[in-house]
Order: C-alpha cells, then sequence, then structure tokens
C-alpha cells in the first residue's frame, strides 16, 4: 500500500510540473476527466498514443518536405501539416507543442526556409519534452494500475 501511495505522490507532483512548465494545459485536464469517468479503460493512454505517433510522423514529414532545395519546397504542404499537429496537440492539451506550431505559422507563411528550418528544430523540441512527460505520466498510471489490482 505504501508503493502506492508513494507512486500517486510521484505522479502527482509530474502532473504539476508539467502544469508549471506549460507542457499542458486545461484541455489536458478535461482528457484525464473523461478517463476517470470510463472506470480506467485506459481511453486517455490510447488517445495519447495516437497524438504521439502522428507526431513522429508529421514531423518526419515535414522535415522531408524542408529537406527539398528552395523551389522544390511545398509550403502548402507544411502549413497542412503544421496545422493538423497544431490541431492534435491542442485537443490532447500539449500546450507547448500548439504554442511552437503557432510560432512556426510566420516563416511558412513568409515561404521562409530557413526561419522553418529554426522553428521546426524547436517544434521538434518541444514535441520531445512533451512527449518524454507524457510517457513519463503513462508510465506512472500503469504502475499505479498495476499494483492496486495485486491488490
Amino acid at each position: 500500500m505504501e508503493a502506492i501511495t508513494e507512486l500517486r505522490a510521484q505522479l502527482q507532483a509530474h502532473l504539476t510540473s508539467m502544469y508549471a512548465t506549460g507542457a499542458v494545459d486545461a484541455y489536458f485536464q478535461q482528457l484525464q476527466e473523461l478517463d476517470e469517468g470510463s472506470a480506467g479503460t485506459g481511453y486517455v493512454a490510447e488517445v495519447l498514443n495516437i497524438f504521439l505517433n502522428d507526431g513522429d510522423r508529421i514531423l518526419r514529414d515535414i522535415d522531408g518536405l524542408l529537406n527539398q532545395p528552395l523551389h522544390e519546397v511545398d509550403f502548402c504542404k507544411v502549413d497542412a501539416l503544421v496545422q493538423q499537429l497544431k490541431g492534435s496537440s491542442s485537443t490532447v492539451g500539449a500546450k507547448k507543442v500548439n504554442l511552437a506550431c503557432m510560432d512556426f505559422q510566420k516563416f511558412y507563411v513568409a515561404k521562409n526556409k530557413k526561419g522553418c528550418l529554426m522553428a521546426l528544430a524547436l517544434l521538434k523540441g518541444d514535441f520531445c519534452d512533451v512527449r518524454n512527460k507524457l510517457q513519463t505520466l503513462m508510465q506512472l498510471e500503469q504502475q499505479i494500475a498495476s499494483l492496486v489490482s495485486m491488490w
């Protein structure tokens, strides 16, 4: 029982840190409340895993588009991909990723490849940070669920 209490304290501290650092926002809290209302079916973990997998794919696709010669870069496709990531990050409450997507916009609208590459590097860093925080959160929740099921 002590292990469960300790893990719950770690989980709460981790969540507090995620909000304090701006990694997530109120939409994330709403998403978590959906899971609480569904008797722990793992809905939130599934949604977050979809977001993370889609985000990885989108970032790879943007990277591929921007690694073309300037005259071949399809900034409309870059726009569509960034907007897709912005929308999904907003849906799950990944505030840090959402803000990085908004910052990215000024560069692809201006067809500024150098600025886009810089914004992409920042977006990748922010996405990686949020991914690590979400994965840690899901691992803690899974550990708690495993211990609770043993009792």
